[in-house]
């Protein structure tokens, strides 16, 4: 059995801050062994948080799911400074915490690789890459050899990336995506907890009556069109979409930014139509008439807190179409 001591050392090569990495050496003792022929990856961070368990600091802190957390107790894969630690270990603010997956926790997913020039990046390190949606690409496609912008972000990054939400096809702007298995359900959790703010611009029919307002009709499908979403009170799921008016135009339009609470397909569209007040070029929801050639709808911002480092993470997306057609609109 190799001491604790050898242990440390055979790992040093990994022991490489805030790098993803492929696990190539073999690993013995307590550690389950990793041949050349068995890819995986490590993560390795120092804790931002005060001192606090290993439990605590997976469960509630990085928000890893209950199955990962499963795996990394079982096989021992976990090293604080170096060490194998105990599931009650202390962390201190500083510690330096080495995760290790092998390819069963995480099986290889392949993808086709589209053209990375496609590409508008503005933000990304080794777990997340956020990029501009263009309007009129879809976010990831329907069959396997459909190229759509997760094809693209993955020739970007040279790896394949995983997608944590959705933009509707003919809506341009800030869009996140993990770059490793690991990092994805911590970021659907962020999602789900309300965590990563989205700010959309929207090109609206009419002036609201108030400046700001929360819609709250559930949503649910469409009974007789599958393309479309309803307001359904009985049968639809929660969806609250904040909207405030950022200027009225005299045209009879509105520019409004909302911010998502949930993530219901089409929900900004399906809300604002529901209220009288239908993005303009919208084909689905609109009023019928061709008043814009493209949905006026733009993904504007997007924050939120880094799961792994705490950094406050802000970007913004600029739409070269969605201004021009902001600027018509104008009068």
């Amino acid at each position: 059995m190799t001491n604790a001591k050898e242990r440390k050392l055979s790992l040093l090569p990994l022991l490489l801050k805030w790098r993803l990495i492929l696990l190539k050496n073999t690993m013995t003792g307590s550690m389950k062994t990793v041949s050349n022929s068995t890819k995986g990856f490590a993560v390795s961070l120092q804790n931002p948080y005060e001192e606090l368990t290993v439990k605590e600091l997976l469960e509630d802190k990085l928000l890893i799911p209950r199955k990962i957390r499963h795996f990394l107790r079982t096989k021992k894969h976990i090293l604080i400074n170096g060490n194998p630690i105990t599931w009650q270990h202390l962390v201190k603010k500083g510690d330096q915490i080495d995760l290790f997956f092998d390819q069963e926790d995480y099986p290889d997913k392949s993808i086709l690789m589209g053209q990375a020039q496609q590409v508008d990046c503005l933000y990304e390190d080794e777990h997340m890459i956020i990029v501009n949606k263009p309007e009129g690409m879809k976010t990831h496609g329907n069959e396997p050899t459909e190229l759509a912008l997760l094809n693209h972000v993955s020739a970007y990054t040279g790896q394949t990336c995983y997608v944590v939400h959705r933009l509707d096809m003919e809506t341009s702007g800030a869009i996140v995506f993990a770059k490793n298995p690991f990092i994805l359900p911590i970021l659907n959790r962020l999602l789900e907890k309300r965590e990563i703010k989205r700010d959309y611009w929207a090109l609206v029919h009419g002036t609201l009556t108030s400046n700001k307002v929360i819609y709250s009709e559930p949503i649910g499908r469409h009974r007789h069109d599958r393309r479309k979403r309803v307001v359904d009170v009985k049968r639809g799921q929660q969806a609250i979409t904040e909207v405030t008016v950022l200027k009225s135009f005299k045209r009879g339009m509105s520019l409004v930014n909302c911010r998502l609470q949930t993530g219901r397909t089409h929900q900004i569209r399906v809300h604002l139509a529901y209220h009288g007040h239908a993005l303009c070029g919208d084909p689905l929801y609109g009023t019928g008439k061709q008043d814009c050639p493209r949905l006026m709808l733009h993904a504007h911002q997007l924050q939120l807190t880094h799961p792994l480092t705490q950094e406050k993470i802000c970007v913004q997306a600029t739409s070269p179409t969605f201004e021009k057609e902001l600027q018509s609109s104008r009068g």
